[in-house]
């Protein structure tokens, strides 16, 4: 008699596989009944694979860092080179923090994984979701990294249809299943054209909640907008004369001169004397102010690859830093022995972490108890034993503003791919109200970022309630 597994037993968590049903995969995961049996109702539901849709497929590459000059652009004048941090799942791409290539890159080393208006692109390597799709938006030119593929469909509606599907959760339960790998996994070509499609779904709810989660997330960023002016405000710091009504910086202050006495034995790239960062020096200047180096130490403890973490460390890299929120967005968890030489820095509760390269991006963010004990890249700069006079919160906060954004920004050298040395984040200065007084604006931006939070978990949750009901409709449940 052949052995059953008792009845007391979750059977999605203990079960056999028997010889004849292995078709070349040996981990368990890959055979749990709940995966199997999903992926079993979907094809006999779809008549059709991906393939089907497809004109063709590519991937593409990512040039050399080192040779930035040779491939890249420093500004939205190049062509928008994408990574799967634009990549969304509500099938709509995010241009936010993009890196850009020159046109000699485009059209020579990346030619073949162009992107073009209506074209699909999926992930199909990298921790997370796998197979999170979007569609590129109307008269969009751009270019793509190996991470992710280029599908043509030729027709920028199918694309659109086939994005929702890819992002429906049991659809990338079924991609997650065939992809390979461990600490970064990946879905081969085979597999991601094997994905079975059913035909003829409606994705009218999802289509409305994506519009209200547009809502959502435009009231939210009014108040993101509004926390600047909110803090400067507070802080007496008048910004009047630097900025117009748009947020942009005024005619007066692009155009500038320098007395040779100013440049002798400095730095003589001229941007750094650019009159917009006098004028916000100045405006700090007007208040108590200390230097950042004489508030805080910055901390340099060191992972040394064998105490704390026997088989994987907890990874933190900048990408990871939500630029929005100061909130870490995910934390990956990477075998110690694959670690990258980058994994530096040992980061506990209440230190700050900064990053040092394209630092007025604002990946800035405080260590909470849950993120105690992780690993940071080489790229952040680890802020740490902060003066009593000197509140964390409105440390954080001040420097996210753009009066600290904007001394990074200054400071930072390579025009190509800027950083920032300690000895100049140490050199920022900030202002410095009494205690109360930061603690009473800390408290209130706290808030602010609380409103945010909960207007953008708002839309994100409806979008996914759309979802759930279309699955419900697909497969009955």
């Amino acid at each position: 008699m052949a052995y059953q597994v008792p009845h007391n037993i979750e059977h999605n968590k203990v079960f056999l596989v028997n010889f004849s049903e292995l078709d070349g995969r040996l981990e368990p995961e890959y055979y749990r009944p709940s995966l199997y049996s999903l992926e079993k109702k979907i094809r006999s539901l779809s008549s059709k694979k991906l393939c089907d849709y497809a004109i063709s497929i590519a991937g593409g590459a990512t040039p050399a860092k080192t040779e930035y000059d040779k491939y890249y652009s420093e500004s939205k004048s190049g062509i928008p080179f994408l990574r799967v941090q634009n990549l969304q799942t509500n099938g709509e791409l995010s241009l936010d923090d993009c890196v850009y290539i020159n046109e000699e890159t485009h059209d020579g080393l990346l030619k073949r994984s162009q992107v073009a208006e209506g074209d699909l692109l999926v992930k199909i390597t990298g921790v997370g979701r796998m197979a999170v799709a979007s569609v590129a938006p109307k008269g969009f030119i751009g270019n793509t990294n190996q991470h992710m593929v280029v599908i043509k469909t030729g027709d920028a509606e199918l694309s659109k249809y086939l994005a929702h599907y890819l992002n429906l959760d049991i659809i990338e339960r079924i991609a997650s299943r065939h992809s390979t790998g461990g600490t970064r996994p990946a879905l081969d070509y085979p597999s991601l054209k094997s994905i079975p499609i059913i035909e003829g779904i409606d994705f009218t709810p999802i289509n409305n909640a994506i519009e209200v989660k547009k809502e959502k997330e435009a009231e939210a960023k009014k108040i993101l907008d509004g926390m600047d002016l909110f803090l400067s405000e507070e802080l007496g710091l008048t910004l009047n004369n630097i900025y117009d009504v748009n947020n942009n910086f005024m005619l007066e202050n692009r155009l500038f001169y320098t007395n040779f006495s100013e440049v002798c034995g400095g730095r003589l790239d001229s941007n750094y004397y650019s009159k917009k960062y006098k004028d916000i020096l100045n405006v700090i200047k007007c208040k108590n102010y200390k230097k950042l180096s004489s508030l805080v130490s910055f901390s340099s403890e060191c992972w040394d690859r064998k105490s704390i973490y026997d088989t994987k460390i907890p990874y933190i890299e900048i990408g990871a830093i939500n630029t929005e929120r100061p909130e870490i967005d995910y934390v990956e968890m990477i075998a110690v022995e694959k670690a990258p030489s980058r994994a530096k820095y040992i980061v506990r509760t209440n230190d700050i972490i900064v990053s040092t390269t394209r630092p007025s991006r604002g990946a800035i963010v405080k260590i909470g108890k849950e993120h105690n004990l992780c690993i940071a890249s080489s790229g952040f700069a680890v802020i740490r034993n902060i003066d009593n006079n000197l509140d964390i919160n409105y440390l954080l906060y001040i420097l996210r503003h753009k009066i600290s954004l904007l001394q990074f920004e200054q400071k930072c050298t390579g025009g190509n791919y800027p950083a920032i040395t300690q000895e100049d984040l140490g050199s920022i200065i900030i202002p410095l109200p009494p205690l109360t007084k930061q603690q009473e604006v800390s408290c209130h931006i706290t808030e602010m970022y609380k409103k945010v939070k909960a207007l953008q978990e708002e839309g994100k949750n409806i979008l996914e309630q759309a979802k759930r009901e279309v699955e419900r409709m697909i497969i009955g449940k």
